[in-house]
This record gives structure tokens, sequence and C-alpha cells, in this order.
């Protein structure tokens, strides 16, 4: 009877061998290109979810929202489907979705290749996050700390260092501080002009990029304000003058964006190896609003959802029948949010200029 080599009857152990020997190592995080994962800070814009999970009134977890989205899953997002955030992550190569960092369903496996810390309502202002009792831009902060911890426990030291300096961060916010803020109630706007309120977040935005500096972040995007006095809301309560955008807000919004970009200059010249670059979404939102059929969208005024005058979060709800068929013909998902069409142009748009300088 012939004997099998000896080899034969070791293979199973040595592989074995093998795979406790890989397994013991240090978890590798592996997504295309330079950039490990997309980090995100702010408000509706870029909440994935997060106020799902708080105590407060501004949430969108029920349908129509999230109607486009596979299975139309009401996920939290203020949209249709997806918003410029998971655009962003997929054409850096990492996945098509970005998850909420409160939401249970996820675990530091999937936050490792992108995390949001955002929530709807919020503001640059803690004053901003107090209106409608959400995430204040601080607990963000605190959340992302405890998202490093976490972080340093799966992946290793090493590991985590790596994905935190190679993330791209992104954060968007502001508009709140002005529309739900400074011009709702009475208490910032009798303190400070427009200018010194401006001056007054700008600081904030200084502060907050030095401390996730300090931190580990490396590549940041500062998402610039939207055209504010075209959001639906605001052409609504401007009947007097036709229900056209605002002037004067849009005025305001240009103002903060240029300073937003000397604010990010001299950030890049204080913080070395810190690359900032500012995300100007204002001029191609008015370009697809003054050119809308050069983007395949035919309405600029109003949303899709509900009457699209005034309608968000709650009053945006399955039962109204007055909710359109495609959102792709509309810039607006809500009376405040973009359709999930608008966000894909605005990533596109952020992919082309600003955030090529990460790929």
């Amino acid at each position: 009877m012939a004997h099998r080599p000896i080899v034969n009857h070791l293979r199973p152990l040595f592989l074995l061998l093998i795979l406790l020997h890989f397994a013991s190592l240090p978890t590798r995080i592996v997504a295309s290109g330079s950039v490990s994962a997309v980090i995100v800070f702010g408000d509706s814009s870029v909440d994935a979810g997060n106020n799902n999970h708080i105590t407060t009134v501004l949430k969108s977890n029920f349908q129509p929202y999230g109607r486009d989205l596979d299975g139309g899953r009401p996920t939290g997002r203020f949209c249709n489907g997806r918003i410029a955030t998971d655009f962003i992550s997929q054409a850096f190569g990492i996945k098509p979705e970005i998850p909420a960092y409160l939401d249970p369903a996820y675990t530091i496996q999937d936050f490792a290749t992108g995390v949001s810390f955002a929530s709807a309502g919020t503001g640059y202002d803690n004053a901003t996050s107090d209106v409608l009792n959400v995430i204040p831009l601080w607990k963000e902060l605190d959340y992302f700390r405890d998202y490093k911890q976490r972080l340093t426990a799966y992946a290793g030291p090493k590991e985590a260092y790596r994905i935190i300096s190679e993330s791209v961060y992104v954060i968007s916010a502001g508009t709140n501080d002005f529309m739900e803020n400074y011009y709702t109630f009475p208490t910032r706007s009798s303190s400070f002009t427009v200018e010194e309120y401006e001056g007054f977040l700008l600081n904030i935005v200084r502060r907050f990029v030095a401390e996730i500096y300090h931190m580990g972040a490396r590549k940041l995007s500062l998402t610039s304000l939207p055209p504010m006095g075209c959001l639906p809301l605001e052409r609504t309560m401007n009947f007097m003058r036709q229900s056209v955008c605002r002037d004067d807000y849009n005025a305001v919004a240009r103002d903060f964006n240029a300073k937003l970009q000397a604010a990010a200059a001299k950030l890049r010249s204080e913080l070395p190896g810190m690359r900032v670059v500012v995300t100007d979404i204002y001029t191609i939102w008015m370009q697809v609003t003054d050119n809308p059929s050069l983007y395949g969208i035919e309405i600029v005024g109003v949303g899709c959802c509900a009457t699209g005058l005034f309608e968000m979060g709650y009053l945006c709800d399955k039962w109204n029948p007055f909710t359109c068929t495609d959102a792709n013909k509309y810039i607006f998902w809500d009376s405040f949010h973009p359709t999930e069409k608008m966000y894909s142009i605005l990533a596109q748009h952020a992919m082309n200029t600003s955030l090529a300088e990460f790929l």
C-alpha cells in the first residue's frame, strides 16, 4: 500500500497556521486612491440619520423621504434619495452611502471608511442647535473623539492614524445660523450686525478646523453657503415680490463665502500640512437656477414634496396628495432641501473643482 507524502498530511495544519497568523495582524481598511474615508460634520445637508436617535421634532425617518433609495428607505436623510456626501464617497471609490454615527445598525467597521456626525438643524453657533434641540457642533466633535478611540481599538494605532490622516473631512453648515437663528429670533440680531455675526461664525470655523487638525485631519473641505434667498421657504415668504429669490439673503451668502475663502487661505498658512479647500456650491446652484434645462431640471421655485412652498419634516409626509411623481425635475425636494438629482449635480461639481485636490 502506497503511503501519502508527509507534506499532504501537514497541509491542513500549515494552512491553519497561515490563517491564524493573518488573523492576528492589525486590520487594514482599503479604499481606492489616496482617500481612506469621508468624514462629515454639519447640518441637514449632510445628516445621514443622526437626528433619528435624538429627541427633536426635526426628523425625516418616514416616507416619502428616501422614496428613491433602494426599497424606498427613509433613512433620516432630508431628501428623496442620496445626499451629496454619498455621491462624493462613491466618487472617491469608497462606498455609495455614508452611515450616521448614531445609527446602531452600523459598526466601527462600517464607520472606518466613512461616517457622518451631522445633525439636521444645527449650525456653527451653539444657539442655533438650541432652536430645535439638535446636536451642536461641539458635540459632533466629541463624537469624532469617540470615533478615533473606537477606530484605534478596532484597527490598531498605526492603521487608525493612516485612516484619520488620509480621510477627506467635509463640513457643511451655516445656513441654519442665518435662516433659522439670526433672521428668526432677536437674540443674535440684537447683539450683532450681519457683518459681525459673519465674523463670529468664522471664528468658530477657524477653531473647529484647528481642533480636528490637532486630532489628525489633513484634508478638509469647507462648504460654502447656498443662495439662501432662493430656498422655496424664503420665496414663499417673499410673496410681496412675486416670490422671487431674496437678493438680500443671497448677498449675505456671497459675502460670507468670500470671507470663508479668506479664512481657508489663512488656515492653510497657519496649520502645516493642512490642505483646506472651499467647495463653492453657490455658483453652481445659481447656474442651475438660471438655466435649469441645461441640467435636465424643470422646476426651480418650489419643492417636490407636498405643495413645495413651506413644508419640510413632518409636514412632508406620504399622505400629502400634492407630492410630485418625478423628483428629478426639481431642484428642491422639500421647502429647504435639494433633491437627489440636485445633490448629484453639486457633488459632481465639487469633485471637478475643489475636491480634485484630494484625488
